[in-house]
């Protein structure tokens, strides 16, 4: 066995010269945790304005992806611990001022709500995707129908959650927003890093999360009425989003010099240029000058706005997420 002598952290790998232990899997789940977040928070609250039938991609179809997405994203999770098999211990406990134990309790949750919700209108879907011509998920959903009449204890499971759908919502429509919150917070609650120790995460992870789910609605929906609105939408989050980045910004310039250190990661550091042109510029001016325009009447295909969103929030995770890393206090 060989014997090493520490006598500076400058030896031990992953922290000089500055830490890097999170990697893209980190930044790629809290991109995936937010879309999730933001397509439950529609489906759940259009559900419970009794907007089902006139917005069925946003209610119906969008949360049957959201299983997906919580589930690789959460694989992730686990494919950067180091001590893989030893995830389940999360769930022997919970800790009510752990970010971390209500990230693992919200994901699990999430992702059985996100499984049976779909489930609840697996007829309507059916016959949604056969209007559509997605033939291959139509004979999907045709297998699920035929076991759940199959199988007594998943028509039961389903029949249930049917029955008190409205519950559901209610508890899916508060679980989409604590996800969407907890993928800031998850960050904010590093002390170490000045630029994640931000109040303001939480609420900026939200509405970019919410974000990317209008997007996502918008950039797949069929219904000109619904993807008008999400457009609508879509601006006004925009807007939001970028008062809480000024905000952000200002926040840290008035602090203290480790602070103002973090603050010029973005401005004239190595992240200005992803982070004010690629992000800020393609992925939320661009497209809110293009919803607006199409809103104005000019014809601009949905997907373009939309996708530029979905890449502007990962982008912003990218970055959220090394900058964190390199942002810290000096010590002498």
């Amino acid at each position: 066995m060989e014997e090493r002598l520490l006598a500076t952290a400058r030896d031990i790998h992953g922290l000089y010269p500055h830490v890097h232990i999170w990697g893209w899997p980190i930044a790629t789940y809290l991109f995936l945790g937010g879309l999730a977040a933001g397509i439950l928070l529609f489906a759940t609250l259009y559900y419970l304005k009794g907007k089902e039938d006139d917005m069925p991609f946003t209610v119906k179809i969008a949360p049957i992806f959201t299983f997906f997405f919580v589930s690789f994203g959460s694989l992730l999770l686990v494919y950067d611990l180091h001590h893989k098999p030893f995830f389940w211990r999360l769930f022997t406990a919970f800790r009510i001022e752990s970010p971390m134990s209500w990230g693992a309790w919200t994901l699990m949750s999430v992702t059985l709500f996100s499984l049976l919700w779909p489930l609840s209108f697996i007829d309507d879907i059916h016959e949604y995707l056969h209007e559509r011509g997605w033939h291959r998920m139509e004979k999907i959903t045709a297998w699920i129908i035929r076991m759940e009449h199959k199988w007594k204890l998943f028509r039961w499971v389903v029949m249930f959650f049917r029955k008190y759908r409205t519950v559901f919502a209610w508890i899916l429509l508060f679980l989409s927003i604590i996800l969407g919150i907890y993928t800031g917070i998850l960050l904010s609650a590093f002390n170490a890093h000045p630029l994640w120790n931000n109040s303001i995460l939480g609420p900026l992870f939200l509405t970019s999360g919410v974000s990317t789910g209008s997007a996502f609605v918008m950039w797949l929906s069929n219904n000109k009425k619904e993807r008008k609105l999400m457009s609508t939408i879509d601006m006004a989050l925009i807007a939001t989003e970028l008062f809480f980045i000024v905000h952000m910004i200002m926040g840290m310039q008035a602090g203290p010099e480790a602070y103002k250190e973090a603050a010029h990661l973005f401005l004239g550091g190595q992240f200005t240029v992803l982070f004010w042109v690629v992000f800020v510029g393609f992925g939320l001016v661009l497209p809110f000058i293009l919803e607006a325009l199409e809103l104005k009447g000019l014809h601009i295909h949905p997907a373009l706005p939309a996708l530029l969103v979905l890449v502007g929030g990962f982008i912003f995770r990218i970055i959220m997420v090394y900058a964190g890393q390199m942002s810290e206090y000096h010590f002498l």
